[in-house]
């Protein structure tokens, strides 16, 4: 088909954070059927880790337009606006409450003239996670329930996901396998030469540092240490310490201790550094990938770059590590001190939605991991008439006890309508109330990362 018979969808991402911005922006391209073009328009969901400009610039993905909203204000542009996806890339409360909000605004929109059945149109419904599913897997899918497609990242995830949904009861159709849809770029290609002076690079150790794990002092120093530990017993290398976000700025999870601040009791060598930016950036120069739990692991193994991750504070739930028994990844600082270098299990790799090989095939294997989702969606937009509303697992039926209180974080009744004395969805704030806002998010953020560790320790006395 010509390029100028293609069609034109309207794609809407919401997002909370700069992780799920991206996850939600790939997404929304990944699983866009074949033929078709899409106009993407982002909405940012106001709170604490609202992205700053220099975090969506580092996804890389340009929305043809974005707004930053609250929920009530978004539930109002999804009833002024047509879409034909909409992605959820939120917490799971946050998308239960979108999934309640929605029902109740669609089941009130009215007759469509564009809808030949006569019922109110409504875009297909996609959400999912950002990246590895290690924590809160039955509260977390639940709260995602009633989506059109609930996307498991890989087939380990998709049979957790079927089981979960079968297991209370409710409909598992929705599950979808893809895979994370940032993986890609250019295979491993080995070890730079020694030899080679003039325009090569030193072998370079990167550490995925994560906002919330380990989540103590201790711990982070601790792996601080041992970082700039090896960097000085390897001074022909080059050792860095990625980083997600710069001082002030929030991501998916609070940062209360960042590693900035800890290095600044350090003096580390020449050779070690803070790094930020895209990470498929940094893996571009990386030879060896150290982390506890991060998804960068996953990106680094579909590249077959050598990856490690640490057991220096133990396999536990806690930390995620866990996620990757079998992996063949294992391994601690004294370990990779002797020299020692993991081998990954290809069957496990396989399973989490990683190409195998790092080869051409498994490049193409990638690429089709998400036909199942672009079909999904392109049966949903062919369907005559408007899709049904969505029947989410919880109600008021099922958790009486549980959803009325979380629809009301995010200003919504018990039936998904705001609340009385929820302010206008269609009105701005003026210039005073946006200052007022900043304040209040600078405070939240110095809060957390400066007096709250102080008050734990006071308590710790």
């Amino acid at each position: 088909m010509p390029a100028s018979a293609k069609k034109t969808l309207r794609v809407a991402v919401l997002a909370d954070s700069d992780t799920r911005w991206k996850w939600g922006s790939l997404t929304a391209n990944r699983i866009a059927p074949e033929n078709s073009d899409i106009r993407l328009d982002g909405y940012l969901l106001r709170g604490r880790a609202t992205p700053t400009a220099r975090q969506l610039e580092e996804v890389g993905v340009q929305a043809d337009a974005l707004h930053e909203v609250t929920a009530v204000q978004f539930l109002h542009a999804m009833r002024e606006e047509t879409y034909d996806i909409l992605v959820l890339a939120l917490v799971g409360g946050g998308v239960q409450a979108m999934l309640h909000g929605l029902g109740r605004i669609w089941a009130d929109a009215g007759v469509r003239s564009e809808d030949p059945a006569g019922r109110a149109k409504r875009p297909v419904v996609v959400t999912g996670y950002v990246g590895v599913v290690y924590e809160k897997l039955a509260d977390g899918l639940l709260l995602r329930h009633g989506a059109d497609l609930v996307l498991a990242n890989s087939r380990q995830d998709a049979e957790r996901f079927r089981a979960v949904y079968e297991g209370v009861g409710a409909d598992a159709g929705s599950v979808t396998e893809v895979a994370l849809p940032f993986l890609g770029g250019a295979a491993y290609a080995g070890e730079p030469d020694p030899s080679a002076e003039q325009g090569g690079r030193p072998y370079t150790v990167v550490f995925a540092a994560q906002p919330s794990v380990p989540d103590n002092r201790r711990d982070r120093t601790y792996l601080l240490n041992r970082l700039v530990e090896h960097a000085r017993r390897h001074p022909e290398r080059e050792v860095l310490l990625k980083l997600r976000s710069k001082p002030g700025e929030h991501t998916t999870h609070i940062e209360e201790l960042p590693y900035q601040k800890l290095v600044q009791r350090l003096d580390p060598p020449a050779n070690f550094r803070l790094v930020y930016g895209h990470m498929g950036e940094v893996l571009d120069r990386t030879d060896l990938l150290v982390t506890v739990s991060s998804t960068a692991a996953l990106e680094s193994l579909h590249r077959r770059v050598p990856t490690v991750v640490l057991t220096d504070l133990g396999v536990r739930e806690a930390l995620g590590n866990h996620h990757f028994v079998g992996s063949g990844c294992l391994a601690s600082w004294d370990q990779l001190d002797a020299g020692h270098r993991p081998v990954p299990d290809e069957e496990w790799v396989s399973r989490q939605g990683v190409a195998a090989g790092g080869t051409a095939a498994g490049e193409a294997s990638y690429d089709t991991a998400f036909d199942a989702a672009r079909a999904r969606i392109t049966k949903l937009l062919d369907r005559p008439g408007s899709l049904p509303p969505p029947a989410p697992y919880y109600t008021t039926v099922t958790a009486p006890g549980y959803l009325p209180a979380l629809l009301a974080r995010h200003h919504l009744g018990p039936d998904g309508t705001p609340l009385p004395g929820t302010p206008a969805a269609d009105k701005e704030p003026g210039p005073v109330r946006q200052i007022v806002r900043r304040a209040a998010r600078g405070a939240y953020r110095h809060g957390v990362q400066r007096v709250a560790p102080v008050i734990r320790r006071m308590g710790e006395l």
